[in-house]
């Protein structure tokens, strides 16, 4: 079915969810280097936990500041332009890691990384917005997002063997300059539909189509202050204040967890850590086709399909909480489990950026995405300092897994948390936002 609607009205718009993919993928490749290059860094610089963690805070503040300035900005300047300065601000930043001489140093390139990687969703999400009908937003951003795992998957692969046979400085070098390859692709392929040439009437059309029923209007570009007056805007930052932490937490500290617990180091981290965005990878594409599925098999209403959808992936982490017991018989059976909730969390964050597009106008998409980004990059360094001070904590006392404990165990359960409050206390029924004049 799904074919044949391609082939009937065209298909150009997977071409840009294409182009928002490889951009993603660039996004977490870049900031996953650290934490592969963390044990050399550590013997090189004497960090502490704190130091490590203090260095990650750095990038999440800048980047939760970042977001609520990102998302504003492409909205006013467009997806185009607004992508293509994030992305070339972000690459240098990456670079410049290899110039830093010591754990301050790398907190600066790291808040310079934070501020400039937060105009990546802001922009995918508007692109998506822009190009997709609603109801196949949460497969495509399930496709687009699926680039985080790939961003993850290739770091390992390739990080510490550059690192190994080169230097960390040519690592830093090597991955931030991808970006630039990009731009090239991004000018001569991207354009809003109306300007698109590529486009064919017919799918056009066909993306346009319910514009009507979802009441978007394309003009208005309420404040800030007239955003954080809806219900679906706290929605959406309790969404992301409660769960971002957590991939958060498995993006910086998943090597340094099998580093601790198994023993294992350098090139032997690849495989394990690989795998894990490996089989997330297919769940952020399962999660946004498993709604569409819901719309169009079962006949179900688009937000029920979406809040039925998030509600299995929110129960899917708790497993992680029998990780550390699992693994004391084989380090693969924690693997597996934890591969489980980084799936649930892609799987779960497909539909939680689409619910913005849900219930908002696309005209101020970019700008609560930002919003709900800078809630997330809070989260994030709630979740990251505690854990950096657990494990120095733990770590005196020669109980490290106890720490790890600790964390699993607020993995397991903020997705849950984070369902009841969006559905049953702040937009149980998600109504659509009627901007105010």
């Amino acid at each position: 079915m799904h074919t044949a609607i391609n082939e009937k009205i065209g298909k150009y718009r997977w071409t840009i969810c294409s182009l928002v993919f490889f951009a993603t993928t660039i996004n977490y490749l870049d900031r996953q280097v650290i934490s592969l290059l963390k044990p050399t860094l550590e013997k090189e610089f004497s960090w502490s936990e704190s130091d490590y963690s203090n260095i990650v805070v750095a990038f999440q503040f800048a980047y939760a500041i970042g977001m609520v300035g990102a998302g504003r900005i492409i909205d006013r300047i467009g997806t185009r332009l607004g992508y293509a300065i994030t992305l070339t601000l972000w690459s240098i930043a990456s670079v410049l890691h290899a110039f830093a001489t010591g754990a301050f140093s790398f907190a600066v390139y790291r808040a310079f990384l934070g501020v400039t990687e937060a105009g990546n969703f802001p922009a995918a999400f508007k692109a998506v917005a822009e190009w997709f009908p609603r109801k196949e937003r949460a497969f495509a951003a399930g496709i687009f997002n699926s680039g985080t795992n790939v961003g993850a998957i290739l770091a390992p692969l390739t990080v510490p063997y550059i690192a190994l046979h080169y230097s960390w400085k040519v690592a830093f070098i090597a991955i931030g300059s991808i970006g630039f390859i990009w731009l090239l692709f991004w000018f001569w392929l991207y354009d809003i539909p109306a300007k698109q040439k590529r486009l064919s009437k017919a799918e056009f059309d066909y993306i346009h189509h319910d514009r009507e029923e979802t009441g978007e209007e394309v003009l208005q570009r309420p404040s800030w202050g007239s955003l954080l007056s809806y219900r679906q805007t706290w929605a959406f930052v309790a969404g992301k204040f409660l769960t971002d932490g957590i991939w958060w937490f498995l993006l910086f500290w998943l090597p340094a967890f099998l580093t601790a617990q198994y023993q294992l180091t350098g090139t032997e981290i690849s495989m394990p850590v690989a795998f894990v965005y490996v089989v997330a990878g297919f769940a952020s594409i399962a999660g946004g086709w498993l709604p569409m599925w819901l719309v169009k098999h079962k006949q179900w209403p688009v937000l029920r399909a979406r809040k039925t959808s998030m509600l299995i992936y929110a129960f899917c982490p708790l497993f992680i909480i029998f990780s550390q017991a699992a693994g004391s018989y084989n380090m693969w059976y924690a693997i597996l489990i934890i591969s489980l909730a980084a799936s649930a969390h892609q799987a779960w964050s497909a539909n939680l950026f689409t619910t913005v597009s849900d219930m908002f106008p696309k005209s101020t998409v970019a700008s609560v995405i930002g919003i709900g980004g800078m809630a997330g990059g809070l989260g994030g360094m709630a979740v990251s300092a505690s854990a950096g001070r657990l494990f120095d904590y733990y770590k005196k006392l020669g109980q490290i897994e106890t720490g790890y404990y600790i964390m699993f165990l607020y993995c397991g359960l903020g997705y849950l948390a984070a369902w009841l409050i969006m559905f049953k206390i702040l937009v149980p029924k998600m109504p659509m936002v009627k901007l105010k004049k």
